[in-house]
C-alpha cells in the first residue's frame, strides 16, 4: 500500500470518526423534534421516568403496574395547578423555557451551602427531563435537556406544557399524575383537591418517593404552609400563551 493511499484511508476514517457521532445527534434531535411535536395534539402513553421507575418496581414484583391516569387540563384542581406554580416555578408564564435568573441563584445557594440544595429547573425543563431523559446529573444530559425545553417551548403553548407536565409527573413510587396522586394520597380526584391538599402535593414534587414514605416530616408541614400563602399570587398560563 502506497504512502499516499494509506494517506487517503487515514483521512477517510477520521472524517468517518466525526461524521458519525454528528448524525446520530441530528437524529436523535430530529426523533425528539418530531415527537414533540405529535405531543402538541396526542398525549403521551408514558415517559422515560415512568418505564424506567416501572422497570425497577418490576424487579421485585414482575406484576407490579404503575398508578397513572390522564385528566384534561380542565379537571386538574386550581389549586393544585396555582400551588405548583408557587412551589417550583413562580415565573412560568413568562419565561420562554429556562429562569436564568433562578439557575444563577440556585447555583450561588448551592455554592454557599457546598452541596446542590436548589435545582433552579423551570416546569419546561422538568418535563423535558421527565419525558425523554434520565435523573442523572452531568453537563451532556442537561445540555440536552435545555434542547428538548426550548424545542416543548417552540412547539407549546404554556397551557398544553403544564397539562402534561400535571399529567406526567412523578409523585410517589409507581404514582405519576394529577389524578393518580389525589386518588393515591386523599381518595379523591385531581378536580376536588382543596387549597392545603394541593399545597402538599406541590411540595412534594422535588423528592416525592421520600415525602411518600414519610408524610410526617416536619419541613413538608412547613414547606406546605408557606405554598399557601403563596398560592394566591401565582400566575395560571392562559391558552394559546407561549
Amino acid at each position: 500500500m502506497t504512502k499516499a493511499k494509506k494517506s487517503t484511508i487515514l483521512r477517510k476514517l477520521i472524517l468517518l470518526l466525526i461524521v458519525a457521532p454528528l448524525v446520530i445527534v441530528l437524529t436523535l434531535q430530529a426523533y425528539f423534534f418530531v415527537q414533540i411535536w405529535w405531543w402538541v395534539d396526542h398525549n403521551p402513553d408514558s415517559t422515560s421516568f415512568m418505564r424506567r421507575q416501572l422497570a425497577v418496581m418490576q424487579e421485585k414484583n414482575p406484576n407490579a403496574k404503575l398508578k397513572y391516569r390522564w385528566v384534561p387540563y380542565e379537571r386538574v384542581s386550581r389549586h393544585l395547578k396555582r400551588a405548583i406554580i408557587a412551589a417550583e416555578d413562580s415565573n412560568f408564564s413568562d419565561h420562554e423555557g429556562v429562569d436564568w435568573e433562578a439557575l444563577l441563584k440556585a447555583y450561588e445557594k448551592n455554592n454557599k451551602k457546598g452541596k446542590v440544595v436548589s435545582g433552579g429547573s423551570t416546569i419546561t425543563q422538568q418535563l423535558a427531563k421527565n419525558l425523554f431523559l434520565s435523573s442523572d446529573r452531568s453537563y451532556v444530559r442537561k445540555a440536552q435537556e435545555f434542547v428538548i425545553t426550548y424545542m416543548l417551548e417552540f412547539w407549546m403553548d404554556k397551557q398544553r406544557i403544564f397539562e402534561i407536565y400535571l399529567n406526567v409527573v412523578e409523585w410517589g413510587n409507581g404514582v405519576f399524575g394529577a389524578e393518580a396522586a389525589a386518588q393515591h394520597y386523599y381518595g379523591t380526584s385531581a378536580a376536588n383537591l382543596g387549597p392545603g391538599q394541593a399545597a402538599r402535593l406541590a411540595v412534594m414534587l422535588p423528592n416525592p418517593r421520600f415525602y411518600d414514605k414519610h408524610p410526617r416530616s416536619g419541613y413538608l408541614a412547613k414547606r406546605t404552609n408557606l405554598i399557601l400563602r403563596r398560592m394566591g399570587a401565582a400566575e395560571l398560563p392562559a391558552a394559546g400563551n407561549s
